[in-house]
């Protein structure tokens, strides 16, 4: 988000916009926590993780009242236009500004979960998955070194996105997601005595999949298959972190500088996305309510693969 934030800033200052921060997301516009932004407010961060602006979720701002006091405290400072870095909620948090206030909104989708409609990738997906397959590379040297099968959990309660991509680039046995069900016939393959060729085994599963995630998944294996010892191991948080990705850097970039000319144009209600590495402009309507399949050929693949 960072390098979003340094993107958008310095466009502004080309374009001779006058351009403000809002500390803590919508949270930050309720209790008036905007300043003034220069080039020298975004030096020296596009090579950091998180975001210099904070964020945090506002409950005030889901009501009327709490939409009221931010739009007045963007008037009060002449603000005139408004770039929203996140997902659906801030999406749908910026769309009500305009219904209510006419104040003019483009979005960045910015989560890791990649799972916004309108966009190839959003800001912090490419970073995440690498994260993530660092962490599995090194849990592979473990797996083979102790012939153990582990289940690893990665992010993802509602999409499997970043499982699909860790699976495929980490060579995983097989992977659980959030979109497909019943694929309980995968675990019977892999440790049927015909299959039990290699051995261990990486299975990759997205928190939100179905069976409960890999604890729950692992303790069912355990139960079927007692001569197999599962191990498991759960990612968390730190696919959230650290430094981003030159891919991560590139795309915030180009939807930050993108999102404030955007603005210019006289857009309104969109969020900025790539698709087909061609910049991108989709009605937030469709971006917070349409869905966003996940690749059928990628988990094709991992079958393909498994032999």
């Amino acid at each position: 988000m960072n390098a979003c934030i340094r993107a958008v800033v310095r466009t502004a200052i080309y374009h001779k916009i006058e351009i403000y921060g809002v500390k803590r997301g919508f949270e930050g516009m309720i209790e008036g926590d905007i300043h003034r932004m220069n080039s020298n407010s975004v030096a020296n961060i596009i090579q950091r993780g998180g975001t210099i602006l904070k964020t945090a979720r506002s409950k005030e701002f889901m009501t009327e009242e709490g939409r009221k006091k931010a739009a007045g405290n963007l008037r009060k400072l002449g603000i005139e236009g408004l770039v929203c870095i996140g997902g659906n909620g801030s999406f749908t948090g910026a769309l009500k500004l305009h219904e209510e206030y006419g104040i003019p909104c483009i979005g960045a989708p910015g989560t890791i979960d990649n799972d916004l409609y309108g966009t190839d990738y959003t800001i912090g997906f490419d970073t995440a998955v690498n994260t993530a397959l660092d962490a599995i590379d090194r849990i592979r040297d473990t797996a083979d070194s102790h012939n153990r099968t582990f289940f690893v959990e990665v992010m993802g309660r509602d999409a499997g996105f970043i499982a699909l991509q860790v699976a495929l680039s980490g060579g995983a046995e097989a992977v659980f997601v959030p979109e497909v069900s019943n694929r309980k016939d995968w675990i019977d393959k892999l440790f049927s005595k015909k299959r039990r060729k290699k051995s261990f085994s990486i299975i990759i599963v997205a928190e939100g999949e179905e069976e409960g995630g890999a604890m729950v998944l692992a303790q069912k294996v355990k139960e079927k298959y007692p001569d197999i010892d599962p191990r498991v191991s759960i990612l968390g948080h730190i696919q959230r972190g650290g430094s981003p990705s030159s891919f991560d850097r590139v795309l915030a970039t180009r939807l930050g500088a993108g999102a404030v000319e955007a603005l210019l144009a006289g857009e309104t209600n969109k969020a900025c996305g790539i698709v087909n590495s061609k910049l991108q402009l989709t009605p937030f309507s469709e971006a917070i309510f349409k869905t966003k399949d996940l690749p059928e050929d990628l988990l094709r693949l991992i079958k393909i693969l498994n032999v």
